[in-house]
């Protein structure tokens, strides 16, 4: 029997702020798009559009820890969940997307 790739798949806003604050090394990425990451974005994210997620494997790869993030949290789910289904099993969604993070943490992070 295969494992679940969706065991463990999300880590919520707060978690990631507590990683972040610790100075701990993760690729942070932003699947949304350049449309979407214009109109607002989170400091020291890197912007890889969901449609461009394949192209950019193994830099994924290469990083260790993944976490991806868009706006209410669907794609970045599907964006990880394709990533784990590749052999990053390190890859996790933050739950809720940017929308949950502007709500939580950061209210100066603009809500769309």
């Amino acid at each position: 029997m295969s494992e679940d790739v969706f065991a463990n798949i999300e880590v919520t806003p707060k978690d990631v702020k507590a990683l972040l604050d610790a100075g701990d090394k993760f690729l942070f990425v932003d699947v949304r798009e350049p449309q979407e990451h214009a109109i607002t974005h989170i400091d020291g994210a890197t912007l890889i559009p969901l449609r461009e997620i394949p192209a950019h494997l193994a830099e994924i790869e290469s990083a260790g820890d993944v976490i991806l993030f868009c706006h209410h949290g669907m794609r970045s789910l599907d964006a990880a969940a394709w990533l784990r289904s590749q052999g990053v099993p390190s890859a996790r969604s933050m739950s809720g997307g940017i929308d949950r993070w502007s709500t939580e943490i950061d209210p100066r992070v603009p809500r769309y």
